[in-house]
């Protein structure tokens, strides 16, 4: 019977360059979602209603410091 060759091994492969990369996707989709809704809050705001500039900046701000409080990082549960 042939002999497999493959030198792969299941399991045995180090994957923290693809587990960085994908901690880095996520981290960059859930910030850059935050800054685009910002984004799209302040110009809806200042183009499309009354609230003026002032408003716009407040409301935005708003929405950035509860987002930022609401996504960060939470440290691991079993890490002391």
């Amino acid at each position: 019977m042939a002999e497999d060759t493959s030198d792969y091994h299941r399991g045995a492969m180090d994957i923290a360059e693809q587990t960085a990369t994908y901690n880095l996707i996520m981290a960059l989709t859930k910030w850059g979602s935050l800054y685009t809704a910002a984004g799209i809050l302040f110009f809806t705001l200042l183009f499309c209603t009354g609230a003026g500039f002032m408003g716009s900046v407040v409301a935005t701000l708003v929405l950035i410091v509860a987002g930022t409080l609401l996504l960060r990082s939470k440290p691991d549960a079993g890490a002391h």
